[in-house]
């Protein structure tokens, strides 16, 4: 089905055709007419599927539609991290981009600028605001926001969010928002707890289940046996046979993430390290590099890659084979996305082989084993094909991404094949570049202007 058969307007078309979504996915197709129809809804929908894109198209279509209070906030986005709140403004600045509709996210982990900024913003009103439950009732409790002119309250992720101990916050904020709103809910499962949230925020909601079920063709799985002691060395084996384009990598544990960079780095990859010792600001920019082709691969604990959405993920390495049959399935569900082909690679010592039974009995299907002492490594080192520029100046400066395109290829000269993602946030903005031009191009933005200032401008290390 395509955009246009599901009732949106144009200006709201122009914005997916610039994000270069051409049909509308199955979670879209299902809950995109009824929520413009008024309707409450709980979408079963795991990530990788275009939930969001399923409620922020309807809800900007409603806000430009129907009458509102441009002083107020309309709608409600409630998630369980940063990273998902950031996510999800970043999809509406594109969605959005031809439309008036404003956005903001509201999370922890920042300073006091970031927390002045939500509260002019909140104060003086937004049209969607995206936060995590914790900022809300802080917000909340300082008087510095009012929910009661909400017409959409979106709940993503709401089985995390209870795992995560947000139910209270979840039924606080909602309780100082209007009844007569409109409330959808989303959740990858749908146990008793969510069925009972359910029941007291919304009214005669309408259940829509999308299939999330991998398709176990589309991944590639092996797994390989190890001794303990090459386990971290087997790693560079894999990535040199199978030259996977973007690969993220398992650890049980950060001390594990470090050594394994380490040597990844040492052999020559482009990797980046993610888990719970990093400040926020060092994680942002982490997953930024990934998400924009400025490194090969991610090596991340379990705990720290949750909420992670990177379109086109090649392979999947699991360093170590979790017991857990379904944190597996996760895994390695982030590959094969979308009608992609992908890759799982799992080593695996003799100790761990009744993890594989498990996992085998859970997929109702035997496991495939190959020898790393048959792999070839004639293909080398991975290098990331782009480099990521940080600008310091953001959304607060009131820069947007056709600034820094237009600095980059208009007097700076490069091409702009040659630039890649641009992504605002508050204070810095960060731009990913052809790897050959990086440095040149630090050095031109950093002696011209954008929006007619000048800005300072680092390159990341990767």
């Amino acid at each position: 089905m395509t955009f246009k058969e599901l009732g949106l307007t144009d200006s709201l078309l122009a914005g997916i055709d610039s994000m270069g979504y051409k049909t509308a996915t199955p979670v879209q197709s299902q809950v995109i007419q009824p929520i413009l129809a008024g309707k409450d809804i709980i979408a079963s929908a795991q990530t990788g599927t275009g939930k969001t894109a399923a409620f922020l198209l309807p809800i900007v279509n409603k806000i430009i539609t129907e009458p509102h209070d441009e002083n107020k906030i309309n709608a409600l986005i409630i998630v369980p991290t940063r990273e998902l709140a950031i996510q999800i403004a970043d999809n509406m600045e594109g969605l959005g981009y031809f439309t008036n509709v404003s956005c903001i996210a509201v999370y922890g982990g920042g300073d006091g600028n970031s927390f002045t900024a939500e509260k002019t913003a909140l104060t003086s009103g937004c049209d969607i605001v995206v936060c995590t439950p914790g900022r809300m009732i802080a917000h909340l409790n300082m008087g510095y926001v009012n929910l009661k002119e909400v017409k959409y309250l979106v709940l993503d992720e709401a089985d995390r969010m209870l795992d995560m101990g947000f139910a209270d916050d979840i039924q606080a904020i909602a309780k100082q928002s209007p009844a007569s709103r409109q409330t959808l809910l989303f959740s990858a499962t749908y146990p008793d707890t969510i069925a009972a949230l359910s029941a007291r925020l919304m009214r005669q909601a309408q259940m829509v289940k999308v299939d999330t079920t991998h398709d176990t063709h589309a991944i590639d799985e092996w797994f390989f046996e190890v001794e303990p002691d090459t386990r971290l060395d087997a790693v560079t084996r894999l990535l040199s046979h199978y030259q996977p384009a973007s690969t993220v990598a398992f650890c049980n544990t950060r001390v594990q993430c470090n050594d394994l960079v380490q040597i990844l780095r040492a052999h020559g990859f482009s990797a980046l390290t993610l888990h719970g010792d990093l400040d926020q600001r060092d994680r942002d920019q982490v997953l930024i590099q990934f998400a924009n082709q400025s490194c090969s691969v991610l090596v991340a604990t379990d705990v720290a890659a949750r909420g992670l959405d990177i379109a086109e993920l090649a392979a999947v390495i699991n360093v170590d084979t979790t017991p857990d049959p379904q944190v597996y399935t996760h895994r390695i569900g982030r590959t094969g996305r979308a009608g992609a082909t992908g890759l799982a690679l799992s080593l695996v010592t003799m100790s761990e082989m009744s993890r594989v039974a498990r996992i085998e009995e859970a997929n109702n299907r035997p496991s495939r084993w190959a020898k790393l002492s048959e792999l070839s490594s004639k293909g080398g080192a991975l290098k990331a094909p782009m480099r990521t520029l940080q600008i310091a100046g953001g959304r607060k400066e009131k820069i947007r991404a056709g600034d820094i395109l237009g600095a980059l290829t208009g007097e700076a000269g490069f091409d702009k094949a040659q630039i890649g993602k641009i992504s605002l946030g508050e204070f810095s903005s960060y731009v990913a570049v052809s790897a050959d031009i990086a440095t040149p191009a630090m050095d031109a933005l950093n002696a011209g202007r954008i929006k007619g200032k000048r800005v300072k401008v680092r390159l990341l290390d990767n």
